[in-house]
């Protein structure tokens, strides 16, 4: 019986030596068929890192999970979610991967953000969360102070007087993104080139709106240094806002009204853009959806593209594996003019002559008619 045991050991042991021999032998072989997958100073673990196609191989099949929490419903937050969930279908296509968007909005109501936000951390376990609007962004960075979680935002008009990045080039956290950053004395110019003899401005905005501040600040600057006068309306609610555009257009009769990318008076839009028209009131805004629902004039960014290129950013985080911290944010050429000619009518403009005027200062003006929202 010992010597039977020992001659089982003995054989084990050969078996065993054969086999780490084989295996020592295929990983050489690997190795020498593909020189160039460990790179001089480098060990194999940062060698495997670098090789992107061996990554994208091993990617087949993963499943990403994005939250997005919109913040308010209206049309150029819509589109950009749209162009989001659209973007991420391409993408995840052709990467082999599978981007599951949670979505959700909270309408502007602060107690129902943190819930969806926290749903999202605990309840949904997503890998990467999409704040679109300054709020939402602000919460999330908030919210994922611990958990580190990545945000990228969307239409975030200044970051940096946010808080939410310490530069535009290095955010220096967890999160980055896509602004809107509206260039306040271009749209000022487009309202002097439509009509010189302008004597006062009314501005129209909601002091609650981060987004408006910088804006509105410069909109200021902009018209002290021409000696203009201006009266400051503001609103928190659409009935709000509709009584402050009475007022401007009633009382007030201002010559023309200034509001930037600000959600609420977005929101409320389609409720006062007749109050102008009728007064002869061209209201100048900071973003096409406004023109859509039935303002004069939008100028800004084209919002669809800033959805396409948040959710490429998304997978630049998800599937690249690159840090927010060192992601820098990205900004857009502020000169697409959106004309709706129903209204440019209404208020006694030609159409040809205010192309004329406008376009020296525009790369692309559009015609829009007023709906409410992008088809």
């Amino acid at each position: 019986m010992k010597k039977r045991n020992k001659m089982i050991c003995t054989v084990l042991t050969m078996m065993a030596a054969l086999s780490l021999t084989a295996c020592t032998g295929t990983a050489a072989q690997n190795v020498n068929e593909n020189p160039g997958s460990v790179q001089e100073g480098g060990d194999a673990t940062e060698a495997a890192s670098e090789n992107t196609g061996a990554d994208a191989e091993s990617a087949e099949g993963t499943v990403y999970k994005v939250g997005i929490c919109n913040y308010v419903d209206d049309a150029s937050l819509n589109q950009i979610y749209e162009n989001i969930e659209a973007q991420l279908k391409v993408l995840g296509d052709e990467q082999g991967v599978t981007y599951e968007i949670v979505y959700d909005n909270c309408n502007a109501d602060a107690n129902v953000m943190n819930q969806i936000i926290e749903n999202f951390i605990s309840g949904e376990k997503v890998d990467l969360m999409v704040g679109i609007a300054t709020p939402v962004a602000m919460t999330m960075q908030s919210a994922t102070e611990d958990t580190q979680i990545p945000v990228i935002f969307s239409a975030v008009s200044d970051p940096l007087s946010a808080g939410l990045v310490d530069s535009l080039d290095a955010p220096g956290h967890n999160i980055t993104g896509t602004s809107d950053y509206l260039n306040t004395d271009a749209i000022m110019d487009l309202m002097f080139e439509a009509n010189p003899d302008i004597q006062t401005v009314g501005l129209l905005y909601d002091m609650g709106q981060d987004a408006s501040t910088s804006a509105i600040n410069d909109a200021k600057a902009y018209l002290d240094a021409k000696g203009i006068k201006y009266i400051e309306r503001t609103g928190t609610t659409v009935d709000e806002v509709m009584l402050a555009a009475d007022t401007l257009a009633k009382s007030d009769k201002v010559d023309a009204v200034f509001t930037p990318t600000d959600n609420t008076i977005m929101t409320a839009e389609l409720s006062i853009y007749e109050t102008f028209a009728e007064a002869g009131i061209p209201h100048y805004c900071g973003a096409d959806s406004f023109a859509l629902n039935g303002a004069f004039l939008g100028f800004g960014v084209d919002y669809a593209n800033i959805g396409v290129e948040t959710a490429n950013m998304i997978s630049e985080v998800l599937y690249e594996g690159k840090d927010p911290a060192t992601l820098g944010v990205m900004t857009f050429d502020n000169g697409i003019a959106t004309i709706n000619t129903e209204t440019c009518e209404a208020i006694g403009f030609d159409l040809d002559t205010v192309k004329t005027s406008f376009g020296p200062h525009c790369t692309d003006i559009i015609e829009i008619t007023t709906a409410e929202d992008f088809e």
